[in-house]
């Protein structure tokens, strides 16, 4: 498989970014991931999603780990610090949670799991909690969802997806601030742009938003069921923390409450934010995850 691998030179002096990188190799692709707080703590695993990567949890990531939690922040291949294959085909659904199951499990050796995730975040890491569910504690899902292809996915997404494939700029931080209420600095945008120098190292990025199960007979269609099949059996503490200005996967909100570990818990909205909530308001939805933590 042939990857590329952004100039390290690209990450330097990020506004709200000057977390030590970590590295493992995972089939000969390098994947990087921040590691925060004590290593002997249970880790706070923080996914993100498409076009974003680890910098989308830079304000999160200190008040976890002040809480007393090891925070552990990966970029998924494609991404960040991570290598990016050449090739779309390479991109797969299927290859996306291989990949991260062998950097989470094997690789860091993660155990005793929260779980936060958004975005792509989800639809990786939820198939995770459902194949593994013993590693995980309890999870808590922000703007995100979990597709079998069963139900059309709304004009909103229909919308991106066009956009995604069209547009010729293909600008990360563009496309962040767009999904954002607030409106971030040119610095920060700049930021998200930082991992793609050109659109040779964006295959990823790109091909993501054809990976989502919008038909039933979508490659990932049967393992999104299955792994529904057993989220239907997850009693451990599943917190929602969606915001109130996601068009994207705002629909998808009660679906999860079928998993049993939803009942009884505080799930809020977090006012303010759009898609990208980390970006809008991340202190907010650590103080959600750390109270989450401390009450279960």
């Amino acid at each position: 498989m042939k990857a590329l691998r952004t100039p390290d030179s690209r990450f330097e002096n990020l506004p709200g970014y000057a977390f030590e990188p970590h590295y493992a190799e995972v089939n000969g692709l390098r994947i990087h991931y921040v590691d925060e707080g004590a290593s002997d703590a249970d880790p706070v695993l923080l996914l993100h999603g498409e076009p974003s990567w680890s910098y989308l949890y830079r304000k999160m990531i200190p008040i976890l780990s002040r809480a007393g939690h090891r925070v552990v922040a990966p970029d998924l291949v494609g991404f960040g610090r991570s290598d990016k294959p050449i090739e779309r085909a390479d991109y797969t659904y299927q290859n996306h949670v291989d990949w991260m199951r062998e950097l989470v499990f094997d690789r860091i050796g993660l155990r005793r799991i929260s779980l936060v995730c958004q975005d792509w975040g989800g639809l990786i890491g939820l198939r995770l909690v459902a194949e593994h569910p013993e590693h995980f504690a309890r999870v808590v899902v922000a703007n995100s969802l979990l597709p079998t292809g069963d139900n059309p996915p709304g004009p909103a997404f229909d919308a991106w997806k066009k956009f995604s494939q069209e547009v010729p700029d293909f600008s990360a931080g563009t496309i962040v601030n767009g999904a954002c209420v607030s409106d971030l600095p040119e610095a920060v945008r700049a930021a998200y742009d930082a991992p793609f120098p050109d659109d040779s190292f964006k295959a990823g990025a790109r091909h993501f938003p054809m990976l989502v199960p919008v038909t039933r007979d979508d490659p990932a269609a049967p393992a999104n069921r299955a792994a529904w099949e057993k989220l239907r059996q997850f009693e451990k503490p599943f917190l929602l923390a969606f915001s109130d200005g996601d068009p994207i996967t705002s629909a998808y909100k009660d679906t999860f409450l079928r998993v049993p570990g939803t009942k009884g818990q505080p799930h809020t909205t977090i006012v303010g934010g759009g898609h990208f909530l980390q970006e809008d308001k991340g202190e907010d939805l650590a103080a959600v995850v750390n109270a989450f933590i401390a009450k279960t």
